[in-house]
């Protein structure tokens, strides 16, 4: 069976899954404390070291994305950290984009899909240590979150701490290019849904996080039925992904209270960076 998408190194069937189990709940961790879900550390695992077809893994990271919000975000809601309104509302254009980028990546090329992957990684590494003004007094607040009660607040190191949220329409804009990342490459474009909350509607970075965990479920549910259909999502490879990195992901979700944001971010850009140079390294030596 593993023949059918797996041409690395050669190990038995227990092998390969304890290796992969393990793998991935190194991914539902970082996944979860960064919010960008588990996709974004499977898949390169999946295809760098274990050399899986870059479909079968996208395959398999988008029910570990579902597992990964699943797992975390009941934590994130019952902390206090989630703004569902937000997420709820942003949903719309995430299952949108996701619907159109499924549909395109059964033409592209998977050398393509690859470099893809890693040029939005790595510009998301460059963007996300880039803290924005938390309190920029030159934007004016948004009449619209205003009026959708999304202004909240959540819990800090120092005592609550309640915020605005700025530009929604900005955000539901980039949430459908998010949408066609995730259907596109499988990995809840959690990245991408960080950004736009953290840099244009100026949430705070945990918020941002927590909400991308609690929507990328949605978004990802969305395209793997599609990526079903097509065959590419095998039991023998989903299985132990998704069990991994459920159970990475309710320890993330532990850490993530208990850590200063300038870490998170810090975390976040490296681990993106580092993967955002090997998509790329890969997809060019390929060549289509």
């Amino acid at each position: 069976m593993l023949d059918n998408f797996f041409s690395g190194v050669q190990m038995n069937t227990l092998e390969f899954t304890s290796y992969i189990c393990l793998g991935s709940i190194a991914a539902g961790i970082l996944g979860s404390i960064t919010g960008l879900g588990g996709g974004v550390v499977i898949i390169p695992l999946l295809t760098l070291v274990f050399g899986v077809d870059i479909r079968y893994a996208v395959g398999a990271s988008l029910v570990s994305v579902i597992a990964t919000s699943s797992g975390a975000a009941s934590a994130f809601v019952r902390e206090g950290f989630t703004n569902v309104r937000i997420a709820m509302f942003l949903e719309i254009a995430t299952t949108i984009g996701a619907l159109f980028g499924s549909f395109i990546a059964y033409y592209l090329p998977e050398a393509g899909i690859s470099i893809i992957f890693g040029v939005i990684l790595l510009y998301s590494s460059y963007l996300s240590y880039r803290p924005p003004l938390e309190h920029n007094i030159d934007i004016p607040l948004d009449k619209l979150a205003a009026h959708l009660k999304m202004n909240d607040s959540y819990p800090s190191l120092n005592g609550i701490r309640h915020y605005n949220v700025y530009r929604l329409p900005a955000g539901f804009g980039l949430m459908t290019i998010a949408g066609s990342i995730s259907g596109l490459l499988g990995i809840g474009a959690g990245a991408f849904k960080v950004l736009a909350m953290d840099q244009v509607m100026r949430l705070p970075f945990k918020v941002s996080t927590t909400t991308s965990n609690f929507m990328i479920g949605v978004t990802a549910a969305a395209s793997a039925g599609i990526y079903l259909n097509r065959g590419y999502i095998d039991p023998g490879l989903t299985m132990p992904v998704m069990l991994g990195v459920l159970l990475g992901s309710f320890i993330g979700a532990k850490i993530l209270v208990r850590t200063k944001t300038q870490k998170l971010r810090l975390i976040f850009s490296i681990t993106v960076a580092f993967l955002a140079v090997e998509m790329i390294y890969k997809g060019l030596s390929q060549g289509f």
